[in-house]
């Protein structure tokens, strides 16, 4: 995926057309995206990398400014002992987000952006396995802060191809039967490549 992401990012470098967005107008955007947690997740525990479809929507209200909501199908979440690295538990969770965007006059069709808002993760479907069948684990919804940087490179006045990185703050305190084993500081690094419309 991060590999994808390169040449992706490779590609919308290309200088086109001069298109623009307008004051008004909407974008869907969809494709890949990946969620990779940072690696000292936990004393205990990891999270592992999850894949799933994003979607987002966006609004431009300027031809410059543009508010932003990504949605996506449940990512799935391995999480592993520390210690021998087995597999002990999953979870599944949907990690909704919404940023303002800025995004550059460059006077082609080559759009980077930036932005910035809050998140909200919600964990479900918390299921054990290995070392720990039979124990009740349960995750926190998270709240939390967000960052991106990506880039559009329009094909014409409708269609785009994208990529995006973004930073999310996710810190979800675990049980397991009822009991805290503390937080589990997920803080991913999300890579998406996308397609889309504009209307």
């Amino acid at each position: 995926m991060k590999k994808l992401m390169l040449a992706g990012c490779a590609l919308i470098a290309l200088n086109g057309t001069a298109l623009a967005q307008e004051a008004g107008s909407w974008e869907i955007r969809t494709g890949p995206y990946l969620v990779a947690p940072k690696s000292d997740n936990h004393p205990v525990v990891n999270v592992d990398d999850g894949f799933a479809l994003g979607l987002a929507f966006t609004y431009f209200y300027t031809e410059n400014w543009a508010i932003e909501v990504l949605a996506a199908t449940p990512f799935s979440h391995d999480i592993n002992l520390n210690a021998d690295g087995s597999e002990v538990g999953e979870t599944r969770h949907l990690p909704p987000t919404v940023s303002l965007q800025y995004w550059f006059p460059t006077g082609n069709a080559f759009k980077p952006y930036v932005g910035a808002g809050v998140n909200y993760t919600l964990f479900f479907d918390e299921e054990t396995t290995g070392a720990l069948e039979g124990v009740d684990l349960s995750l926190d919804g998270s709240f939390g802060l967000a960052a991106q940087v990506g880039a559009d490179f329009e094909i014409n006045d409708k269609w785009t191809i994208g990529a995006n990185v973004r930073w999310i703050d996710i810190d979800s305190e675990a049980e397991l039967d009822g009991v805290s084993i503390g937080d589990v500081e997920i803080d991913p690094w999300v890579y998406g490549l996308t397609v889309g419309y504009r209307f």
